[in-house]
């Protein structure tokens, strides 16, 4: 067999079901022949942001896998890959490469070399035989440390070559470790001694399903829990002792309680100081697991690190104080005290906000639109995401993520029209959920002919258009562009596009028809149908925003 056969069965032995594509590479067929199906998209980045999708929501349990042309076809997929670097997702990318004899002539693009700084690895084919060592330390990669995707570039010089050593191929194991007693003990003393501490929970407790453990950690010592943006589903919502999320734009919980604390426990996180998240103030003493030993003291001055699986950290952690610190467990009255304390803030920031949740303004205010989702979704079967901007600013502190998955937050880099392929990822990955998507028409002209690859692959989800005409959140770096020549004006009827496109469109001009349209939207998709529901709304730049509090 040659070189991309070898692989394929690869791809197979490891459980890859599906492969993200575009537009030709020989991997495709090779691919299809072993039964594993290829998904054409309309261009590189959406296929690349599609198997981030997949690989975000089965969180380590199998991976996305995209396959390009080499040329034209790698350099358009960086974006998409830095996206997935930024936000810590592991995908494997496996672009064709360029004849060797050619690799001297300009223009001449080496994917290894060009994509080594947003790749956690990045290696090249250069001999046939090496083909099955190279795609174990590829999936050894995927599996272990921090997740982030890793590259395998095929020179066809070397792929049509026989291969004979593919029974070598062994699938290398997930590893997984924690830190010594001595690190932990010091961690719960540090908590219990603490005036104010918090959790930081990032998404490494999604992906070492460490959900529950948290929560009871949490209720032991009465520690209120922030979730990070991709951290966003690791703790629920309802939970009285969650504050919400961290991003730029939060309820304000998070900039309350961040404020006056004096330790923070950042488990399952890079704590990657980020434009589009916030910054822990100076001054506190931060706890910092993560299973990176490079991330530590890297943005952060660390008081005492947990190098390890976020499970197998908090279950040590939890085994501490049920052993040697029972004592200090949180009774029910003052458990029920930091409850009431938090809900009074809940409260009093719902209050000032609620004329926009509930606004009868027409155009619509998105507020609304946010409001009207999260009321008429059951949390527990879907899947939600945002696009980047204003989208994810207005949605990420009002929606209320439930069980893990329930919500993907992203944004660490902010690539304009992800959430279209985001969501078709995620429907493969968990068909029976409904799969709803926020994004304004900026975005939408970034992939929305992906609404198209969502219908033909049968993997429907719902869209949700904010039509406001312009490109929202830039006015006032224009003011003289807008007024002379229109800059960042657009137009269109979005629903009409995807009608066009074998979808199913719905137009909204009424806040009292967003209930209904989010419903129909779910039963279309139910039908095999995927939506999209093109809104008139109005700009909006209130956000919240309470960083006086810090």
């Amino acid at each position: 067999m040659n070189g991309y056969s070898a692989i394929s069965k690869i791809l197979k032995k490891e459980g890859v079901e599906w492969i993200a594509c575009f537009p030709n590479n020989p991997l495709i067929e090779a691919v299809a022949k072993e039964g594993i199906r290829p998904i054409m998209f309309r261009q590189e980045r959406g296929g690349i942001m599609a198997a981030d999708g997949y690989s975000r929501t089965m969180m380590g349990e199998k991976f996305g896998v995209f396959a390009c042309q080499g040329g034209p076809g790698a350099e358009n997929s960086y974006g998409g890959i830095a996206q997935a670097f930024a936000d810590s997702v592991p995908i494997m990318f496996i672009p064709d490469g360029i004849p060797l004899y050619n690799s001297d002539v300009s223009p001449s693009f080496i994917s290894s070399k060009n994509f080594i700084d947003i790749t956690k690895w990045s290696k090249s084919i250069n001999d046939s035989d090496r083909i099955v060592p190279l795609m174990k330390r590829a999936f050894h990669s995927l599996k272990n440390g921090r997740p982030s995707p890793v590259l395998l570039e095929m020179h066809r010089d070397h792929m049509t070559q026989d291969v004979n050593n593919i029974e070598d191929y062994k699938s290398p194991n997930q590893s997984k470790f924690f830190p010594t007693d001595d690190f932990i003990d010091s961690a719960v003393k540090l908590l219990i001694n603490s005036k104010n501490p918090i959790i930081w929970s990032g998404q490494g407790v999604l992906y070492s399903s460490a959900t529950e453990e948290l929560k009871e950690l949490s209720s032991l010592l009465s520690l209120p829990v922030i979730t990070t943006m991709p951290g966003k589903s690791s703790f629920d919502e309802r939970n009285p002792l969650s504050l919400g999320s961290a991003n730029r734009t939060a309820p304000k919980t998070v900039w309350k309680y961040l404020g006056i604390s004096d330790t923070v426990f950042a488990i399952g996180s890079s704590l990657t100081i980020t434009n589009y998240g916030i910054t822990i103030p100076n001054g506190k003493k931060i706890i910092h697991s993560t299973n990176n030993y490079e991330d530590i003291n890297k943005d952060y001055d660390v008081e005492i690190p947990l190098l390890g699986d976020s499970k197998l950290v908090l279950q040590k952690m939890i085994e501490c104080i049920k052993s040697n610190y029972k004592n200090h467990i949180s009774s029910d009255e003052q458990r029920e005290t930091i409850k009431e304390e938090i809900k009074k803030v809940k409260d009093e920031w719902i209050k000032e906000w609620d004329n926009l949740l509930n606004s009868d303004m027409n155009p619509i205010n998105p507020y609304r639109i946010v409001n009207e989702i999260n009321k008429n979704i059951d949390h527990e079967n879907t899947i939600v995401t945002h696009d980047a901007g204003h989208p994810r600013d207005q949605m990420m502190p009002f929606i209320t993520a439930t069980n893990p998955g329930s919500y993907i937050g992203w944004g660490k880099s902010t690539h304009l029209g992800y959430g279209i392929p985001l969501m078709i990822g995620a429907k493969i990955a968990k068909p029976e959920k409904f799969c709803i998507n926020f994004m304004g028409d900026g975005a939408f002209g970034m992939s929305g002919l992906d609404i198209e690859t969502s219908q033909r692959s049968g993997s429907p989800i719902t869209t949700i258009v904010m039509n406001n005409g312009t490109m929202g959140g830039y006015p006032q770096n224009y003011p003289q562009s807008i007024e002379k020549f229109q800059t960042i004006k657009m137009t269109g009827n979005y629903a009409k596009i995807a009608e066009g496109m074998g979808a199913k469109g719905i137009s909204v001009d009424n806040p009292n028809e967003i209930k209904k349209a989010i419903l129909d939207a779910r039963k279309f998709n139910d039908d095999g149908f995927s939506v999209l529901i093109d809104i008139k709304t109005q700009p909006e730049l209130k956000m919240s925003n309470y960083s006086e509090l810090l």
